[in-house]
């Protein structure tokens, strides 16, 4: 990871620990470092026979398949830029289509397991070049045929687009470079000491950030990588766990829901026939992390040998490249019990035992990773007013891995700094003897009435009632328009009424929605004294989510203002 580049640093691994493989189950494809080094510079010699150049920007259509990493390091040799692009999301070929206009995307590379798609494709992308990644990857295995080691550039060269996943706003291309990427790998390097004894899992996406990168940081540490198709853990975890377990996995990044699904999978007399006892670093990141969650993981698995400390419960988003912060090795996740109301109302982590009416657990998500820093700002100053200890202010990074700025060719979006130069992260937190605590994104923050709730002080009132399928509830403050009689003049004149939606997702027959509707309302006005809370209850996985697996909070409100 010293060199300038991903290719030169792969280079440099594959002259190392060529024989270390990455493996595609699902493809039944064990590709060694000697390999994936020698066929990209081959791809590249093709991709360059097709005019693609330096600085030219090419979407990548793919599953977790070879084909992905093969074409991102061909592209980095050309000195141009890969855009990962989402399998689904919810406005499908529209928001693909936007995605593209907006990075000034013409050749868009569709893997082989989508092969049968580029028809349809073509149709949805007129005015593009689809390329079928088939063919582009058999001129990579012909030995006979003309290679590209790397053009000259230097490390500020875009090599990756990341869109953010798109939970709080429409989803944005965040430019990273080289140096960028390479600064995030060699943090995350560092902050889990990974060597090639390590053995990496992973089955997240690699058109998302925690997905691709890390799978990157083990490729370019010379760490055996597997890597499964997110449905291979979606559709049965238990069977993905099995697999973790037997395989003697060290490493693995998973969200917070991972960990659900895996008790919900694993019956608790069946926990003891896993062997978790070689996980080493278990990452818990890229949504909120709950207190529960942990606590029932940590409990269920205890008899598979499962040691809370290999935990690491982390913070990171895609303008940062990916990681921001990491707690010390080691040491298992911190829990900081606050007053709920205070932290709502007046921005403060007032610290109160665990048992007091009204404590939220937080969890500490670390230190500033090697080459970050960090402040908690006001969020309402442009000018960089930081907070004392224990003030909920924004989390607002500098630092190598920290993004230029996103994709703007029309020159009107805003762009995520302060005068000063700090990125704006949009996430509210406070600092607590130097460790960072997220307490929600400033965009999501709910007030009724003049009051402040945090959405998520709602939905944990009732996410781990046996009736919520899968703990999936959103709450957001809905504001409903209608005419009233104003009598002293008979005219008919607008008026507001505000309250609050719980959506919770329930497979309980419709039957009994009306007494489960209460029993959350009951729970709700329990924990927060809340009465004007109105209920709705939906089919299991009708949600909107993003492509990482995110609740999307925003969508599900407009959902509910236009009536689904």
């Amino acid at each position: 990871m010293d060199g300038p580049t991903l290719h030169t640093a792969l280079d440099k691994i594959a002259s190392e620990h060529g024989e270390v493989t990455v493996d595609f189950p699902a493809d039944k494809v064990s590709l060694s470092l000697t390999e994936l080094s020698a066929r990209s510079r081959r791809i590249a010699a093709h991709l360059h026979g097709l005019g693609i150049r330096q600085g030219d920007r090419v979407g990548a259509l793919s599953t977790n398949e070879p084909d992905f990493l093969l074409v991102l390091f061909a592209l980095s040799r050309l000195g141009a830029c890969v855009c990962p692009l989402p399998m689904h999301s919810n406005e499908g070929a529209a928001r693909l289509v936007g995605v593209l206009d907006d990075a000034g995307i013409k050749d868009v590379v569709v893997s082989s397991r989508l092969a049968r798609m580029l028809p349809f494709i073509e149709e949805a992308l007129p005015g593009r070049r689809v390329l079928g990644a088939a063919e582009i990857l058999a001129h990579g295995g012909r030995e006979e045929a003309d290679e590209v080691s790397g053009t000259d550039m230097a490390a500020e060269c875009e090599i990756v687009l990341q869109y953010t996943s798109g939970s709080t706003s429409h989803p944005k291309g965040v430019r990273l470079t080289h140096a960028n990427v390479l600064a995030t790998l060699r943090a995350i390097r560092e902050g889990i000491r990974l060597t090639p004894a390590d053995k990496n899992a992973n089955w997240l996406p690699l058109f998302h950030d925690m997905g691709l990168f890390g799978t990157l940081t083990g490729i370019l540490t010379g760490v055996a990588c597997t890597i499964w198709r997110p449905s291979a853990f979606v559709k049965d975890p238990a069977r993905w766990l099995r697999q973790f377990a037997d395989g003697g996995y060290t490493i693995s990044p998973m969200p917070n829901f991972a960990y659900d699904y895996l008790v919900e999978a694993v019956p608790a007399d069946e926990a003891a026939s896993y062997d978790l006892s070689r996980w080493r670093v278990a990452f818990n990141g890229a949504e909120p992390i709950a207190v529960d969650s942990l606590e029932t993981f940590f409990g269920h698995f205890a008899p598979a040998g499962f040691d809370p400390r290999v935990m690491l419960t982390v913070y990171g988003l895609a303008e940062a490249t990916l990681a921001v912060t990491f707690p010390p090795l080691g040491r298992g996740p911190r829990f900081d019990w606050v007053d709920r109301a205070a932290l709502a109302e007046r921005g403060v982590a007032v610290p109160v035992e665990r048992t007091a009416p009204g404590a939220r657990g937080l969890v500490g998500v670390g230190r500033p990773v090697l080459g970050m820093n960090l402040r908690i700002a006001d969020p309402d100053s442009d000018s960089g007013v930081v907070l004392d200890d224990r003030s909920v202010g924004e989390v607002q990074l500098r630092g190598l891995s920290v993004t230029a700025g996103y994709v703007d060719d029309t020159g009107t979006l805003t762009q995520p700094f302060t005068a000063d130069g700090w990125l704006r992260t949009g996430d509210l937190g406070y600092l607590a003897d130097g460790e960072l605590h997220i307490t929600g994104r400033a965009k999501e923050m709910l007030i009724l009435r003049g009051e402040n709730y945090y959405p998520d002080d709602v939905e944990s009132a009732v996410r781990t009632d046996e009736a919520v399928h899968r703990r999936r509830c959103v709450a957001f403050v809905h504001q409903e328009h209608h005419e009233h009689q104003e009598h002293e003049h008979g005219r008919g004149r607008h008026g507001d009424r505000e309250f609050m939606v719980l959506v919770a997702e329930t497979d309980r027959p419709e039957a009994e929605h009306t007494a489960l509707a209460d029993h959350l309302r009951t729970l709700v006005r329990k924990s927060l004294g809340l009465h004007d809370l109105r209920v709705v209850l939906a089919a299991p996985d009708t949600l909107p989510r993003t492509t990482s697996g995110k609740l999307q909070r925003l969508a599900a409100k407009r959902d509910f203002a236009n009536g689904r």
